[in-house]
């Protein structure tokens, strides 16, 4: 598949040009012009960039990329080094920030709820990145922060009464904190995202709404599992996802 061919195929695909980002969505780094292997993962880190150098990928798939405004925008230091494996092997780094939390079906808070059984009833939050619905049965918060902890392999973070009756839940992947008052007035008995502010704390404390911090990368892997696998089986490509461990 040609380079240019994917770069259309994932930005109409994930709608990339209707969201306003805090990075470019797309290709950021340009490799070379026939992709035939890719690497995905969650963020374009060292070792995710070592990993597709090992495996000769001709492209890599994140969803934390580069070039993101309130970041140094200067070339140097492990910055430097990561863009230089990418340009000495000729790989292409496509990154989709937003677009991947969004998507209703490949996005990370959709296939957060398809593995815990939640059913979308609606949207939420600033360019709709919020989900909300209810839990698959009547249930409480312990449950659900057990539920979240089998599903993701991580321990979650409970504020509030781990008895609070759960019968409407919202959720937002990452570093979505600043969602939590807006999930409050959606009606959520539950909000659940990657992480917690200290203010956040108290909201949970003055309002009774619980709210349940379960990693940033935790809730953040799915989609572009998702999206691989959707490369694979709708074009053949050879799409890896690797991890790279990261406890926040």
């Amino acid at each position: 598949m040609h380079r240019d061919e994917l770069r259309t195929y994932l930005d109409t695909l994930l709608e990339a040009a209707r969201f306003r980002d805090y990075c470019p969505n797309g290709l950021q780094v340009e490799g070379r012009a026939e992709i035939r292997r890719i690497v995905c993962g969650v963020t374009a880190c060292q070792e995710l960039v070592d990993a597709a150098v090992a495996r000769d990928a001709d492209a890599i798939i994140v969803h934390h990329g580069w070039f993101w405004k309130s970041e140094d925008g200067r070339v140097i230091g492990h910055r430097k080094k990561r863009m230089a494996a990418l340009l000495a092997h000729d790989i292409s780094l496509f990154a989709y920030h937003l677009p991947l939390d969004a998507h209703g079906e490949l996005g990370n808070n959709a296939q957060l709820a398809r593995r815990l059984g939640w059913t979308v009833a609606g949207r939420f939050a600033e360019q709709d990145i919020g989900f909300f619905g209810a839990p698959a049965a009547a249930t409480t918060a312990g449950a659900v922060a057990a539920a979240v902890a089998a599903a993701l392999g991580r321990q979650p973070l409970l504020i509030g009464e781990g008895s609070r009756k759960v019968a409407r839940l919202a959720w937002c992947s990452g570093g979505a904190q600043d969602y939590f008052e807006q999930a409050i007035a959606a009606g959520a008995d539950l909000y659940v995202s990657g992480e917690i502010s200290e203010h956040s704390v108290h909201l949970a404390r003055e309002t009774g709404v619980a709210y349940l911090a379960a990693g940033h990368h935790a809730t953040e892997r799915y989609g572009v599992m998702a999206l691989a696998a959707h490369l694979s089986q709708r074009h053949g490509l050879a799409c890896e996802y690797v991890e790279v461990d990261n406890p926040v």
